[in-house]
């Protein structure tokens, strides 16, 4: 590829508050930064519908409302006709999408006559024989790419497994991770106002099936060795959420917080962070905890960015925490159990040898995944599918 081409990334993009747009601008940016070979990146931004539109960057030059067919086709002739788009980066999620299982991505693919990297941040085993509609998206979606890429070695097996996809068209790239310098968490703590504080933190856009509420009722235990410990919980709901259900979970977490009386253990920072904030979070905490409680979840940038910090994590063993945290890199507790989850983390709080080690670990394990290194990644696979053609 040459100076002069573009890459189009269609995906949702900031301001739109979820975690494919964020995952979208960083893997952007870390492409940009590159600066070798220097080609261009541009977006294809994904709407909710055309009366809920946001003011894009530059770099934004396309937008499809997810429940218009025809913005797809429109979107595709577009990208036909231009002569400096080289190749698309599609960034797939089931609900950013319109029609059963996001189907109105399909015709878009089959129109399209450049060469597609499909991103698959779900990637759901389940029972194909029951969802067969789910294994037909996501087959077409596959043979209308030239490559796909799963974010976890599990995410590849389940392809291959249970969707009958060639090992050749896979590639497993990790999520990116920011540079965030090793265990500083005694100055953070400063800066924060949380030192003499052993701070427990979940981040990311607030839904249910986060199992913050599993994390919350642990925290009585939690505070019967640990009278310091601070639990944070980081961002807001989730719009989509918000949308349907207002702010039901949150007003629950607080409640419960209230019932169990945690108000000076647990703390809501009800705000979507830049980047700079949130690693500051993250570096001024002792345990990270996802507690989530979808067994088939495939991928987290909150976890990604907790583990490649060098951060002690316990969670739940759905999939992608099971692939990252083996082999020592952190604890898994059992589903939906907050007495697991308090005696994991007591443990660590308590063994100061067990939490070194299981940093030690995480940040060794993931010093291939800083955004620049994945940027060069995405590149030779654009390289590929290019010369491929």
């Amino acid at each position: 590829m040459r100076k002069t081409d573009w890459v189009h990334f269609l995906g949702s993009y900031p301001p739109r508050e979820c975690g494919i747009a964020t995952f979208t601008q960083d893997i952007v940016h870390a492409i940009e930064e590159k600066k070798n070979p220097g080609l261009e990146c541009k977006v294809a931004a994904m709407n909710e519908n055309l009366y809920n539109t946001y003011s894009y960057p530059k770099n934004v030059n396309m937008q499809i409302d997810q429940d218009d067919q025809e913005s797809y086709l429109i979107a595709a002739e577009k990208l036909n006709k231009s002569k400096r788009s080289k190749v698309v980066c599609l960034q797939h999620e089931f609900g950013l999408f319109g029609g059963d299982f996001g189907e109105y991505i399909i015709p878009f693919l089959e129109e399209l006559d450049k060469p597609v990297v499909t991103t698959f941040h779900s990637i759901l085993p389940g029972n194909p024989d029951i969802e067969r509609q789910r294994k037909y998206v996501v087959k077409k979606i596959c043979q209308n790419s030239a490559k796909v890429v799963s974010i976890s070695g599990y995410g590849k097996d389940i392809l291959m497994n249970k969707y009958g996809i060639p090992e050749s068209k896979i590639a497993v790239i990790p999520h990116g991770v920011p540079h965030i310098p090793f265990r500083e968490e005694t100055k953070a703590k400063k800066e924060l106002g949380m030192h003499n504080r052993k701070v427990l933190s979940t981040f990311g856009l607030m839904d249910r099936r986060k199992g913050i509420h599993y994390a919350i009722r642990a925290m009585p235990r939690i505070i019967e060795e640990n009278p310091n410990a601070l639990y944070m919980v980081i961002g807001e709901t989730h719009p989509v959420v918000r949308k349907h259900h207002g702010e039901k979970y949150r007003n629950y977490l607080r409640k419960l917080v209230k019932e169990l009386n945690l108000k000076d253990h647990v703390k809501f920072e009800n705000r979507f962070l830049s980047l700079e904030e949130l690693c500051k979070y993250i570096q001024a905490t002792d345990v990270y905890l996802t507690p989530y409680y979808d067994p088939n979840q495939i991928s987290s940038g909150t976890l990604a960015y907790a583990v490649g910090s060098g951060t002690a994590c316990v969670a739940t063993p759905f999939l992608y925490a099971k692939d990252v945290l083996r082999h020592g890199r952190g604890s898994l507790v059992k589903f939906k159990s907050s007495k697991c989850m308090a005696t994991a983390v007591n443990k660590i709080l308590s063994n100061r040898k067990l939490r070194l080690k299981l940093e030690r670990n995480a940040f060794n394990y993931t010093k291939g995944w800083h955004w620049p290194e994945i940027g060069a990644s995405y590149i030779d696979l654009f390289d590929q599918v290019c010369n491929a053609k």
